[in-house]
């Protein structure tokens, strides 16, 4: 068993928006704690928590990385998540796994984008939330401007507990108010005497306490405090200066003191599947956790990262898949420590291990004692809007590009592929252009599979506005058996959404029954195939009335050509147009852009739905072409210096404007000619 019990765990998910020194910092904390010989640094490639070789190259994070040092007898779990929205599906795993999320802010840039979305997303999940402002040490700083930023966003119950003394090139160190309440610098004696009378609220008998005149030790309020954070009744405000390692020591004393363990969280809820009933896990009892990040790997096979939630896990003992429901021995144990595993007999509940060489544990997988059946939800990841049509280069690529994509797929929940059915490509999906760029880089290191990609055509279909009817003889004959088949239908458009519809009203035997499938199976291949441009027909009803036959000539094949050709002549009669999918979209950016991006969307054809504000960041909700926003990631990033971000999801299709259609439909006709 390990040297610590589950009370002396602290997880802690450091997340933000990029350019906050999260890496920087957790560097710091690891040096200082003695876990570390060496300062490593992002700019030269040695930061423990960014191993993987796109990160070193691009010197940004890009993946969760976890590693732990020992502070005062605690073990403090660090999780440094990327700051990038690109990835934000790695925050998304980190703070699923941590009671508290650090949530780093740039002092000289404040509170940006991702600042509000991380805030938002660990308010969601009930994590802990503490403020650590780094680059204290950067030119033009003003703390007390920027704790009222912080709290004007994000709420009175936000207080700074560390107080910075100097700031910029002469920033120095910090002041912790708890630990020493009257060793405020002067200048920010009024922010001390507010901030401490705000800490007292975080405990009733404590402000009852403090309101009657007694006095309140540190003791006292350091016992009260990791209840309150884990209720979000107060919001921590820390400095400090990661690259000057000026405030980190102290942080690391915060953190370790008064940040919430295992044992302050609520039990994490889950679901009993065979008695289809809720049930809860709290670190006492049977074995129960799961998989928040998994890796998938040529040389190690895969790596699944676990949070243990309930119970123990030995090194020698089987783990239950909940999803294949069958249990699995593992390949072996071990703390993460950046890229390095170290090896270890057992976990506790609370704790973050690696266990390898389980081929089926995927990201979001529940782990459990068989005889103590749980499933935790899974977690809910941002949406993902930018696709690639990819073909592999090679013969060799073809074999292995089918599994080398659902192992980066069962990695990274981001990331999706599929053939799309309306036309025949093989899509490849990511958050951004930068992160679909990172998965193609990393099939090419990892799998040796290569791609080659282009814009992936348009799912437009093809219907039609009016009724028509439509006939067609054939008839071939030279002698011996012939072919004779006559079809006549009728053609209407039906409601959106309704597919197609086929009605066989032949009387009298005009066409004997037998025919009768052949000719539905002509029309569903040509609706399959379009008929103007090369789409998908929807929403047409056809009905078949009439037509002839011959004795000896007629047969199945003669039909299904007639129906076809019928179908055609309707087709081309009955007003055809082209649909193009519409999606809801909403778009979240600094107020400074709004004219901008309401401009910018107009002149795609969107149409404006509504607008809300959240803090000084303002959120656009629009209906709009998927034809116009095929390159809005890049667009979006060019207008607001990458400061606005978007999601998007599938509304309906409507009918695409005449000369656009007119385009479409003379490209589409061109290669026939050519062929021709």
């Amino acid at each position: 068993m390990p040297k610590y019990e589950t009370k002396d765990i602290r997880n802690v998910a450091l997340v933000g928006h990029n350019s906050s020194g999260k890496t920087t910092l957790v560097e710091a904390m690891l040096h200082r704690a003695k876990a570390t010989a060496r300062l490593g640094s992002v700019e030269d490639g040695t930061a423990v928590t960014d191993f993987e070789p796109e990160e070193k190259e691009r010197k940004n994070s890009i993946d969760l990385a976890v590693a732990s040092a020992s502070v005062q007898g605690r073990e403090i779990n660090l999780l440094d998540a990327p700051g990038y929205s690109d990835f934000a599906g790695e925050a998304v795993c980190a703070l699923n796994a941590a009671e508290t999320a650090l949530l780093c802010v740039n002092a000289a840039d404040g509170i940006r984008v991702n600042t509000g979305k991380m805030w938002d997303l660990a308010a969601r999940l009930g994590v802990a939330r503490i403020i650590a402002v780094n680059k204290m040490d950067l030119d033009n700083v003003k703390y007390a401007e920027l704790v009222a930023a912080i709290r004007e966003s994000f709420g009175r119950h936000c207080v700074p507990v560390l107080l910075p003394q100097g700031s910029g090139d002469a920033f120095k160190g910090v002041v912790n108010l708890v630990a020493n309440p009257d060793g405020a610098p002067e200048d920010l004696k009024d922010l001390a005497n507010e901030a401490r009378e705000k800490l007292m609220e975080c405990d009733d008998a404590l402000l009852e306490k403090y309101l009657n005149g007694e006095a309140v030790s540190a003791d006292e309020l350091a016992k009260a405090l990791p209840k309150a954070l884990a209720q979000g009744k107060v919001v921590p405000i820390l400095c400090c200066s990661a690259k000057k390692d000026a405030g980190v020591a102290e942080l690391m004393d915060f953190l370790a003191r008064y940040a919430p363990s295992p044992l302050d969280a609520p039990p994490r809820k889950g679901a009993d599947p065979e008695k289809n009933a809720e049930v809860s896990r709290a670190p006492g009892g049977a074995l129960s956790g799961q998989v928040f990040k998994s890796i998938a790997d040529p040389f190690v096979q895969r790596l699944a990262y676990i949070r243990v939630y309930s119970g123990t896990l030995a090194a020698d003992q089987p783990i239950f898949n909940q999803r294949i429901g069958k249990g699995s021995r593992i390949g072996g144990l071990s703390k993460p420590f950046g890229k390095e595993l170290r090896a270890c007999a057992a976990a506790v509940a609370g704790d973050i291990v690696c266990v390898t060489k389980v081929d089926e544990l995927n990201t979001c997988d529940t782990v459990c004692d068989p005889q103590h059946l749980v499933k935790f939800p899974p977690f809910e990841f941002p949406t993902s809007m930018v696709s690639l049509a990819v073909e592999p280069k090679t013969k060799q690529d073809l074999a292995r590009m089918s599994d080398s994509m659902h192992k980066m797929a069962d990695s990274d929940p981001t990331f999706r592929f599929s053939r799309d059915p309306g036309t025949g490509e093989l899509v490849i999906t990511g958050r951004s252009k930068l992160h679909v760029d990172i998965i193609l880089a990393r099939l090419k290191r990892k799998f040796e599979v290569q791609v080659t990609t282009k814009a992936p055509k348009l799912a437009l279909k093809e219907t039609v506005v009016a009724s028509a009817e439509g006939h067609h003889k054939h008839k071939k004959q030279s002698g011996g058996h012939g072919q004779y088949g006559e079809v006549y239908l009728r053609l209407k458009p039906t409601a959106r959404g309704e597919g197609f519809k086929f009605t066989d009203s032949i009387t009298q035997g005009r066409i004997p029954q037998q025919f009768v499938p052949p000719i539905e199976k002509g029309i569903r291949k040509t609706i399959e195939k379009g008929v103007v441009a090369g789409y998908p027909v929807v929403d047409v009803e056809v009905e078949v009335y009439d037509g002839s036959y011959h004795e000896v000539d007629s047969g199945p094949a003669s039909f299904e050509l007639a129906g076809s050709k019928a179908f055609k002549d309707a087709f081309a009669k009955a007003k055809p147009v082209l649909l193009e999918p519409i999606v809801n979209i909403e778009i979240t950016v600094p107020s400074r852009f709004m004219g901008d991006i309401t401009g910018d969307l107009n002149s795609r054809r969107g149409r404006i739905q509504g607008m809300d504000s959240q803090g000084n960041l303002q959120v656009v909700r629009a209906q709009i072409p998927m034809m116009e926003i095929m390159d809005y990631e890049t667009q979006l990033r060019s207008v607001t210096g990458g400061e606005g971000s978007y999601s998007i999801d599938p509304s309906h299709y409507d009918v695409l404007p005449h000369k656009i259609a007119e385009s479409v439909i003379a490209k589409a006709q061109k290669p026939v000619e050519e062929e021709e």
